[in-house]
């Protein structure tokens, strides 16, 4: 089996026309909405950075993270990161509040496939359904910073009527020895990691360290560029993947895979996770393993 695969790929029809609303929307003919998405525009959503020892803690928010599929309720539908509209049941969401709110939609701990399964589902069972939590962390329309944004969640949810909704768990940060002790009970019960947010910050989209994600581990998102066949044991199969990540670095990925992984490796064009410990001197990712696909992000 030959693997050859163009270094990048053509914009899709939904990229570009999500690129051409942009354009039209900066020279004045349509107007750029802040943080609601449209019919086939994605949420404008606040990003994490990774945490690293030496951020003033106590300016910080700590809660879980959950390890589940981004949505946003636009005030009116639940949309993926992407833009899709999620095929919720219609009771899932009825009575839920006419503003923004930003969360994740989460099955439990350990349940990652669980919930990207049932969310992007177009025919998922109302008993798929009952497993999924939405996890609110922010009111992205709520005027003021985290800290007066948190009070208004706070006031918002629960709603009785829909238990499924619910407010993430917050608390102050302290030290950086308390916040390793939290993830290290955290991790030990089956959880994800840690989320940071501060407390000072609006909610500004794109990356930045007003929201943070601590894990044990190093972890990032690349997009597959093209498969690169194997050699020996992995003869014809996948040997690695050229990947490449936001912010451009480009490097081969090929641990973490299992032998029917290889046989039937992540597509060109499709995110997938993975870990590493570090960088090195010429800053790509050290030991980088793959962990899986993300099928929950879109390009």
């Amino acid at each position: 089996m030959l693997f050859t695969f163009p270094p990048t790929l053509p914009p899709s029809p939904a990229s570009r026309k999500r690129r051409a609303l942009l354009a039209a929307a900066l020279i004045g003919c349509l107007p750029l909405r802040f943080a609601h998405a449209g019919a086939d525009e994605a949420p404008r959503l606040m990003l994490a950075e990774n945490y690293r020892p030496g951020v003033p803690l106590t300016e910080y928010w700590v809660s879980e993270k959950y390890d589940g599929v981004r949505g946003f309720w636009d005030g009116k539908q639940l949309r993926l990161r992407g833009g899709d509209v999620v095929a919720a049941p219609a009771w899932f969401t009825a009575g839920w509040p006419a503003q923004p709110m930003d969360g994740e939609l989460w099955a439990g701990r350990g349940k990652f496939s669980t919930a990207v399964s049932t969310v992007r589902s177009q025919a998922a069972r109302d008993t798929d359904w009952r497993e999924i939590r939405f996890m609110v962390f922010d009111l992205p329309a709520q005027p003021g910073d985290f800290d007066r944004r948190l009070e208004a969640l706070r006031r918002l949810l629960p709603i009785p009527r829909s238990p499924w909704l619910l407010a993430v768990p917050q608390q102050r940060a302290t030290t950086h020895e308390a916040l390793e002790r939290l993830l290290e009970r955290t991790v030990r019960g089956g959880g994800e990691g840690l989320m940071l947010h501060r407390g000072s910050s609006r909610y500004r989209v794109g990356r930045s360290d007003d929201l943070l994600k601590v894990k044990d581990h190093d972890e990032d998102d690349a997009r597959v560029l093209s498969i690169v066949p194997g050699q020996g044991r992995h003869a014809r199969r996948m040997g690695a993947l050229v990947v490449e990540t936001r912010d451009g670095r480009r490097f081969k990925l090929g641990g973490g895979f299992t032998d029917a992984e290889r046989e039937n490796p992540p597509p060109v064009g499709s995110w997938v996770n993975f870990r590493y410990n570090g960088l090195t001197s010429s800053g790509l990712p050290r030991f980088a393993r793959f962990v899986r696909v993300r099928n929950d992000l879109d390009e």
